[in-house]
């Protein structure tokens, strides 16, 4: 994988303290991927506890709930996203291309003015 020499994140923040950023997005993609809440918080490092917590306030932040489970059986238990919740990942992923069209200009600027031998320390 090629890394991205700048990369535009979107994060929305809504009146009531609620916020959808690229974590969670992630975390509807890959629930929707893995059909797991439990495997898509390990594809992305995070406890099966993190990532069901997760999961859980996106369902709360709108009327309709974002992401179901099946409890376990013979055909063993999962999750995935409502009609709403892949929806909702389609619109969060057509507004980061959008965001990136309209500032691609300015994003090159960025690139063309960083200093290449900065290196962020954690």
């Amino acid at each position: 994988m090629v890394k991205e020499p700048l990369r535009l994140t979107l994060r929305l923040d809504f009146d009531n303290g609620a916020r959808l950023g690229p974590g969670k997005v992630e975390l509807l993609s890959h629930i929707a991927e893995q059909g797991s809440i439990r495997a898509a918080g390990a594809a992305m490092g995070m406890s099966y506890r993190r990532a069901w917590l997760l999961a859980d306030e996106i369902n709360r932040m709108f009327r309709e709930p974002s992401v179901f489970t099946r409890h376990g059986g013979k055909a063993g238990g999962g999750a995935g996203l409502t009609p709403f919740g892949s929806a909702l990942l389609a619109r969060c992923r057509a507004m980061e291309e959008k965001a990136k069209a309209a500032l691609a200009d300015d994003l090159q600027a960025l690139i063309a003015s960083r200093n290449p031998d900065f290196t962020a320390e954690s």
